[in-house]
């Protein structure tokens, strides 16, 4: 989950939440930019985290009873293998897809080694049987990995004022992407999608307690929590 404390205490946005965000985002790509498998791989984008689910996994909280963000979690070979799994009964270049996402967010930690060296194995197998190559896997994955990125500056509330300039990631042309905050939209430089304005939409939920007794008390007020529904519009300058 995404974490952003407040003084009234925590602003949280689910995996699965920032996941469909990121598949919005994908979703409006220029169509004659798009990649081959555009279905695939707008599915990988959309369903790239779909194994965290808040409502079920542990652990939820620190040591000192806080909700624990996303980037202080660390590799979990059983979700990463489920994960891997699930894309599997989908297409094979989901599948690719995926692998490459968990090499990408756990290729330098010692606890994946043996988990991405037996994945990159599997990769030539389900490369041959998808009829692809690695340069297509790579146009899709950096795709997926530009509207990954993008949806957590938006969900990490990341985006500077004053019109200041953040660097969203490369995209799939190999080009780097600015973004900036401009009266009531965030500006995309240069413009990479389809249409010249557009409004995505992400849920969080606010939690008004600074800590917790154990994962399964968050885990209920997660539950319980308010939610509102964030609507941001992207648009060309």
């Amino acid at each position: 989950m995404i974490v952003c404390y407040n003084e009234k205490g925590w602003q949280v946005v689910t995996q699965r939440s920032h996941g469909l965000l990121a598949g919005q985002i994908c979703a409006r790509w220029k169509l004659d930019n798009q990649p081959e498998r555009w279905v695939d791989t707008l599915i990988a984008t959309a369903e790239h985290d779909d194994v965290y689910n808040e409502f079920e996994r542990n652990p939820l909280i620190d040591d000192k009873g806080a909700p624990i963000n996303f980037k202080m979690t660390e590799f979990e070979e059983e979700a990463s293998a489920k994960l891997v799994d699930m894309a599997l009964t989908k297409s094979r270049f989901i599948a690719l897809l995926i692998s490459r996402h968990i090499a990408f967010t756990h290729g330098d930690d010692p606890k994946a080694k043996a988990f991405l060296t037996n994945l990159k194995k599997n990769e030539l197998k389900w490369m041959a049987e998808a009829g692809t190559d690695q340069a297509e896997i790579d146009q899709a994955y950096e795709l997926l990995e530009f509207c990954d990125a993008f949806s957590l500056l938006i969900c990490e509330e990341q985006i500077p004022p004053e019109n200041r300039r953040l660097e969203i990631s490369n995209g799939p042309d190999g080009e780097a992407y600015m973004l900036y905050q401009s009266g009531d939209s965030l500006i995309v430089e240069p413009w990479p999608f389809e249409v010249d304005t557009f409004v995505v939409s992400y849920e969080q939920r606010e939690i008004n307690e600074l800590k917790f007794k154990s994962d399964e008390s968050f885990r209920q007020t997660l539950k319980n929590a308010a939610v509102k529904s964030i609507r941001i519009k992207i648009s060309k300058a």
